[in-house]
């Protein structure tokens, strides 16, 4: 028999594209959603069917022989056993681009400002990886408009700083101030598993009209499931490449990197990972290092992502291990004290705990003298406080000692800063001359050199 007779004897009609085989749903443990009789794979997105007709999206996050394991990413009302579930053909990227502007998104790319849609770029959520080797060095000052941050700690251009606190003790405040007076291209806010009253705050208070225009906000309150917190930080991170990649300067701000670990918790324990450190699953402690390891410098003469991550230290605890494992990988800390907060004193930055570990970099060793010594004064007094205070100490005795106390009244006042106040950087740094204009460097045991 011919080609030509064989083919004229197949039914064309009956012929038709294959579909991905669905299965269905057995089991739904908490969130954990089970299925079987799919042919997927980890990462893959589904389809559940629901009793009114309305769809509800899932991820594939692990699996136990045929067993599939979902995790939903909108409420699961509805649901029943035996309920369908069919893979999704075609691409699972996010919207990307500089259509984003102004714009308020959630964790998987939909308005939520009712602006309209998008008409946006593709992008991938887990981003690029970047030869450290080819990293361009952090050597340009930021300024981000705070005295105390810019003279003391200050911040370099793609460098990745934690904002480390209990509740309540000024952290979006001061994440809101950086907003508003940090020089950069294109800022991106990520809000992930924060109050969603803050969203609406945040957007209309701290950003407002001017700032929004050159803004990217994505938003996943803690209300959301922890599939969608977790998609957020990581697309937040994604616009923030996608800017570097044409060569902007952007601000990165994720409030807060701790709801993020949470969610990856939530997430591992319930497709039953054993917990580790303090009910942290190791998978927690890996995925940190590499959503943090996306910012910062790309290749040289290529733009940067700044990057502030708020931690939270529960019970103001900051061997907290999330706090802990943030601390090793970022380049350095900003600590907000309780103490200093009822005291009002604000912003609540604990000059002593806190570190840029890029200062060295980017400031001349002169500026690095004096703000070693105003830490060094501001210790010293503080560790003789209640000396002072009950009038035990007699003046002459220590002279590390007296010039703290001579210079106390003004290096306070330069710690704390209003909320609508910008101090630029070459402001700071004057404002901080000024306080010691030629005070000898003084060793740690107090001894002054000359």
């Amino acid at each position: 028999m011919s080609l030509s007779d064989q083919i004229s004897g197949i039914n064309f009609n009956k012929l038709s594209l294959q579909k991905k085989a669905s299965g269905k749903l057995i089991r739904m443990v908490g969130l954990t959603l089970e299925a079987e009789g799919l042919v997927v794979k980890i990462g893959d997105r589904c389809m559940v069917e629901r009793r009114d007709d309305t769809d509800i999206e899932a991820e594939v996050v692990g699996f136990d022989g045929s067993r599939i394991f979902l995790m939903p990413i909108e409420q699961v009302d509805g649901l029943q056993a035996g309920t369908k579930v069919s893979p999704l053909s075609g691409s699972s990227g996010v919207p990307v681009g500089f259509q984003l502007l102004g714009r308020v998104l959630d964790g998987v790319g939909r308005p939520l400002d009712g602006k309209g849609p998008l008409q946006a770029e593709e992008g991938s959520l887990q981003g690029e990886q970047i030869n450290p080797l080819h990293r361009d060095p952090i050597r340009t000052p930021l300024d981000v408009g705070i005295r105390s941050i810019n003279a003391l700690m200050t911040v370099g251009r793609g460098q990745r700083l934690g904002l480390f606190a209990g509740s309540g003790v000024g952290k979006s405040m001061l994440l809101g101030m950086m907003t508003r007076f940090t020089e950069a291209d294109i800022t991106v806010v990520g809000l992930i598993g924060e109050r969603g009253r803050e969203v609406k705050e945040f957007i209309d208070e701290i950003l407002g009209e001017e700032g929004m225009a050159r803004s990217v906000v994505i938003a996943s309150p803690a209300d959301d499931s922890p599939l969608m917190r977790l998609r957020a930080a990581m697309y937040c991170t994604s616009v923030a490449e996608y800017y570097r990649k044409q060569g902007k300067n952007v601000l990165l701000l994720m409030d807060s990197l701790t709801r993020y670990a949470q969610a990856q918790r939530e997430i591992a324990l319930a497709v039953g990972e054993p917990p580790a450190t303090k009910g942290y699953p190791p998978s927690v402690f890996t995925k940190i290092p590499k959503l943090v390891e996306r910012a910062g410098n790309g290749e040289a003469g290529g733009g940067s992502i700044t990057a502030f991550y708020t931690v939270l230290s529960e019970g103001d605890d900051l061997q907290d291990p999330v706090a802990d494992a943030s601390r090793a990988i970022l380049d350095g800390h900003i600590v907000l004290s309780r103490k200093l907060a009822d005291e009002g004193h604000y912003p609540a930055i604990d000059i002593e705990a806190s570190i840029s570990r890029a200062m060295p970099q980017i400031v001349s060793k002169q500026w690095l003298q004096k703000a070693q010594m105003l830490r060094q004064l501001y210790a010293h007094y503080q560790e003789n406080k209640d000396l002072v205070s009950v009038g035990a100490y007699q003046a002459g005795t220590d002279p590390t000692l007296d010039l703290a106390l001579n210079r106390m009244p003004m290096i306070q006042s330069f710690l704390q800063q209003e909320l609508s106040e910008c101090v630029k950087i070459d402001a700071s740094l004057e404002q901080l001359k000024a306080i010691l204009p030629d005070v000898p460097q003084a060793d740690v045991s107090g001894q002054v050199n000359e």
